[in-house]
């Protein structure tokens, strides 16, 4: 015991005495030259996105939170087809959005992109991996848990769009309603459990990938009322800088649906 809290007074003493303003006069270059390369750092970086795309939204979320502003970046439309364009075709043949690239590095699975970032910046911008073995460990759970949250997101708000009209039915529909209360209803419990935070007392990268998500199905209409601890956990974070920088564009410009007002 005397060991530990040895360490953890070497430690407090270490950051008190390493604070600015013991290097004041050193402060204003140190920080500069992090703002440079930064920016350099950012210069070799190229998004291609679309608005409102959760996927695309936590990338950029993620470059906002490790201080990576400045990259190259280009707004597509859904609408018109640009993510079948040429420019995403030579760096995602799959042809969807995001499309991301370091250097020569490509990574176009967004949650993949989230977490290359926080590897390869660690020491840059706000971290965003806990080193407690037990929030990590929840930290992974969630982000991965979140790809199931989406394909039953999309199963309900593009089933018209996806499957074609002869082959659709009612009773289909209603069962991807009711698959998608179930999935929102273990989402509010994961967080009357772990607090205003996806994977314990911080922000994290779980919040990075799955705070696009839970936005989407209110965009959607799911009710507050009836979803009070995700409510909560959407609206507080509406202003955190990240958040509110990268709001997607379209979703100031008009009105959500009503879609999953009944979930």
């Amino acid at each position: 015991m005397q060991k530990a809290g040895a360490c953890y007074k070497t430690r407090h003493l270490l950051r008190f005495c390493f604070t600015p303003r013991f290097f004041h006069h050193s402060q204003p270059q140190v920080l500069s030259g992090v703002a440079v390369d930064s920016k350099i750092m950012a210069k070799e970086m190229t998004l291609l996105w679309g608005s409102g795309s959760p996927p695309c939204w936590r990338v950029q979320i993620a470059l906002e939170e490790k201080n990576l502003q400045g990259y190259n970046q280009k707004l597509l439309s859904f609408e018109k087809g640009e993510h079948k364009s040429k420019e995403v075709m030579d760096m995602n043949p799959r042809g969807q959005l995001p499309a991301f690239k370091h250097k020569s590095y490509v990574l176009n699975e967004s949650c993949a992109a989230c977490i290359y970032l926080e590897s390869q910046f660690k020491s840059q911008g706000n971290k965003l991996i806990p080193d407690c073995p037990a929030e990590q460990a929840l930290m992974y759970q969630r982000i991965f848990e979140s790809l199931t949250l989406n394909q039953k997101m999309a199963d309900v708000i593009y089933y018209t769009w996806k499957v074609p009209e002869p082959e659709r039915h009612d009773s289909a529909l209603k069962r991807n309603k009711e698959t998608l209360s179930a999935e929102i209803k273990l989402w509010e419990g994961y967080l009357q459990a772990t607090g205003p935070f996806l994977a314990g007392k911080n922000f994290s990268l779980a919040d990075v990938t799955v705070y696009p998500s839970i936005a989407y199905i209110f965009r959607f209409g799911l009710c507050e009322e009836r979803y009070p601890k995700l409510a909560a956990y959407y609206n507080s974070l509406k202003s955190r800088p990240s958040i509110k920088t990268t709001w997607p564009p379209t979703w100031l410009e008009s009105q959500g649906s009503d879609m999953l007002k009944d979930i």
